[in-house]
């Protein structure tokens, strides 16, 4: 795990065929935030797309590393459902229950229309190839591999 003094960014890493993602968020929640938008800044460049359409994302996980690939994985059936990539969310919770995990969140953007935004990679799916979350001085960092 890299141990950058600065967060709240995400980046990719190197990977042979897929998409490999580094995020650290001072908050559990502000890296499930962060982890949301890489998965559409591979499909497109998020900070062009415009906070006109608003979808509510609520599920739950059994553990960390589930919740998170349930996360991504609800992001990912919302795109391929509604055509909709989200470059604004706000992850309200994740926080653990008797059933596991769970989380809610509010995401904004707008449909993936080709004349009006860059079309980049579509993903297929997520993976828990080289999943990692880990809280590091006080920080969490979460590694995940998209399947483009």
């Amino acid at each position: 795990m890299s141990n950058a003094p600065n967060c709240n960014y995400f980046k990719f890493l190197e990977h042979t065929a897929d998409v490999y993602v580094e995020v650290c968020g001072e908050s559990l929640e502000k890296a499930f935030e962060l982890a949301g938008v890489a998965l559409f800044e591979v499909m497109t460049d998020t900070s062009k797309v415009e906070p006109r359409i608003s979808r509510v994302i609520e599920d739950c996980g059994f553990d960390l590393e589930n919740t998170l690939y349930r996360w991504l994985e609800d992001l990912l059936i919302e795109y391929g459902r509604s055509n909709v990539v989200f470059s604004r969310i706000n992850v309200e919770y994740v926080r653990k229950e008797d059933r596991g995990y769970v989380f809610k969140a509010v995401c904004l953007g707008d449909y993936l229309d080709l004349e009006k935004y860059e079309a980049r990679t579509e993903v297929k799916a997520v993976t828990y190839s080289l999943m990692e979350i880990v809280k590091l001085n006080g920080k969490w960092v979460l590694r995940f591999v998209l399947d483009i």
